[in-house]
């Protein structure tokens, strides 16, 4: 997709050449300073330096990406016929390549690292196969543990589809609602799927509400995220009162040293499986915007906002204030805009989601607490107001946009010094 502006032959105004409770930390609150200054872009000695050029990637066209052939159908999967039924209705046939991948393997009950881009699947990839672990052992418990709430609340809806009609229970257990709730559907219903944020279910198990003992199943899912969010404590508690004969799954877009020494501390001579042809998406057109000095970034963005093509635009900024005034103020220009950060309650977050998700608001401003799993169908593009902190954080920002084989656009905004 090639952009027009009316400065697009100034060199140096252009697109760039060619891309609580209790210990749950509160959502998206990196420690990265106050915000509310959107003149220039501030990145000075926060996170690690990021070479401008790897925000720039032309996208590929779909008709020339290669063709992914599945070893599987959905029916060739030894599960429950049930399960298919349901996995049928939402109309999936054709399984990705990670559940294409990893569903065998997960039967067999072996432990498995998983490797796949955001968007492609990785939670029907060990939903399924667990689903129908339960289903068929009147003993087995899973817990799913993942970095906020908006992933393990979309987790859970996506387990309720597939167990329609089957009488599994599951809860939710987060952060940043009352937890007599959840406490109370644990205690009511008999859970054989528990999805949480670590600090939430390291309350619960103090409380001696969850007893870690009964599972012998969990997921770590996006744990790069749960390291970064300072959950690697709580997780090694959780871990060590499960079942010690477990079977341990681990998902994840991104792959790090770090990462790779919870794999050995954690998983057991675990399977590993890749399907990651790229950091990014092959349909996500990267570019950058260079923002002269003195130039106001809000007018830039502005611009963009009234273009008819961003029709439904997810903005990244750095910090909490940051992004609740510049959603303030595109609201006061008169853009159907909303937030979501750390500091808003959880049904004002999960209200916004939905009002995005709905087509209601056309602009959803957000700190990272949006960059990780959440899938939202139809963002056109995404727009870093402010740079990631981290490669990282790019990788998974972006990847909001072109999923499931989609086309989408991310833009970011970089700091042109010296230039006027």
């Amino acid at each position: 997709m090639k952009f027009k502006r009316n400065f697009s032959h100034n060199p140096n105004r252009a697109y760039g050449g060619g891309g609580n409770f209790s210990r749950s930390r509160p959502q998206g609150s990196r420690p990265h300073g106050g915000g509310g200054r959107f003149n220039r872009t501030r990145n000075a000695n926060l996170g690690e330096h990021i070479d401008v050029s790897r925000f720039i990637n032309k996208a590929v066209i779909t008709e020339q990406m290669e063709h992914f052939v599945p070893e599987h159908s959905f029916a060739d999967f030894k599960i429950d016929e049930r399960i298919k039924a349901n996995v049928a209705a939402k109309g999936y046939i054709t399984p990705t390549p990670i559940q294409d991948k990893t569903i065998p393997h997960i039967l067999k009950g072996q432990d498995l690292v998983g490797i796949a881009n955001t968007g492609t699947g990785k939670t029907g990839a060990f939903l399924l196969p667990l689903l129908d672990k339960v289903l068929h052992n009147n003993h087995s418990h899973v817990l799913v543990l993942v970095p906020t709430r908006e992933l393990a609340i979309q987790i859970e809806q996506e387990l309720r589809a597939f167990s329609a009609g089957l009488g599994i229970f599951s809860v939710c257990t987060v952060g940043g609602v009352p937890a007599g709730r959840q406490i109370a559907t644990l205690r009511k219903y008999h859970c054989r799927f528990v999805i949480g944020t670590p600090g939430r279910v390291k309350d619960l198990v103090e409380q001696r509400i969850i007893d870690l003992s009964l599972f012998d199943t969990v997921v770590l899912d996006e744990a790069d995220r749960m390291l970064d969010m300072g959950f690697i404590n709580d997780m090694r508690t959780i871990l060590a009162d499960v079942a010690p004969e477990r079977h341990t799954l681990f998902f994840s877009a991104t792959l790090s040293r770090e990462i790779e020494g919870l794999i050995g501390e954690f998983l057991r001579e675990p399977v590993r499986i890749s399907v990651k042809t790229a950091d990014t998406a092959q349909g996500i057109e990267q570019d950058v915007v260079y923002i002269r000095e003195g130039e106001s970034k809000l007018n830039v963005l502005h611009d963009l906002l009234n273009k008819p093509e961003f029709s439904k635009v997810l903005v990244f900024g750095r910090t909490k204030h940051g992004v609740e005034k510049l959603s303030r103020i595109l609201t006061e220009k008169g853009f159907r805009a909303e937030s979501i950060h750390g500091n808003k309650t959880h049904n004002k977050r999960q209200s916004a989601l939905g009002h995005f998700k709905e087509g209601r608001v056309k602009v959803l401003v957000a700190t990272d607490v949006a960059a990780r799993g959440l899938d939202i169908a139809g963002i056109s593009h995404v727009i870093n107001f402010d740079l990631p902190t981290t490669y990282a954080d790019y990788v998974h920002r972006i990847g909001r946009t072109g999923r499931s084989n989609s086309r989408g656009t991310a833009l970011t905004f970089v700091e042109k010094k010296g230039s006027r």
